[in-house]
């Protein structure tokens, strides 16, 4: 089941820290990184953002979260994770095709390192395509990602 978290409330917070520092430690490795700045985000950055959270959850738990900005025209998703102990299960896709039908927007991006071929691979399945690279903080490779999606109503 795919739920909306109210991620300003503490405890909730800490279970989607959680996920995000399970998930991004296997990314780190991927990507070689030593230094990998989404395992420094803080609870702060949870509680505090203005960013919609869903979680994909099972049992009463939350397996994967999908970290959504929203503007008009443009939905990114900001965040993609999923608790290694339910990778390649179809969480991932679940929740980004969750947003594809949740948010009335006709362009969504996202991006990720281009080293991470478990995300690449999903993002093109998808049918998102890459638009751009460049190179981020702690010198770490990212591919930019877009998929249009047409006759999709802009409220």
């Amino acid at each position: 089941m795919i739920e909306k978290l109210n991620h300003s409330d503490t405890g909730i917070a800490q279970k989607i820290h959680q996920v995000f520092q399970e998930s991004y430690v296997v990314e780190a490795t991927l990507l070689k990184a030593k230094d990998f700045p989404p395992l420094r985000r803080p609870l702060e950055g949870f509680t505090q953002s203005k960013n919609d959270f869903y979680a994909y959850t099972s049992g009463g738990q939350i397996w994967g979260v999908i970290e959504i900005v929203f503007r008009q025209d443009t939905t990114h998703i900001q965040s993609l994770v999923v608790l290694p102990a339910h990778f390649r299960k179809g969480i991932g896709k679940a929740l980004v095709e969750f947003a594809f039908k949740t948010y009335p927007s006709r362009r969504f991006t996202v991006e990720t390192g281009l080293q991470n071929d478990p995300a690449t691979t999903l993002y093109r399945k998808l049918g998102f395509r890459e638009v751009g690279q460049y190179i981020a903080e702690a010198g770490i490779q990212k591919i930019q990602f877009e998929k249009s999606i047409t006759g999709q109503a802009i409220s």
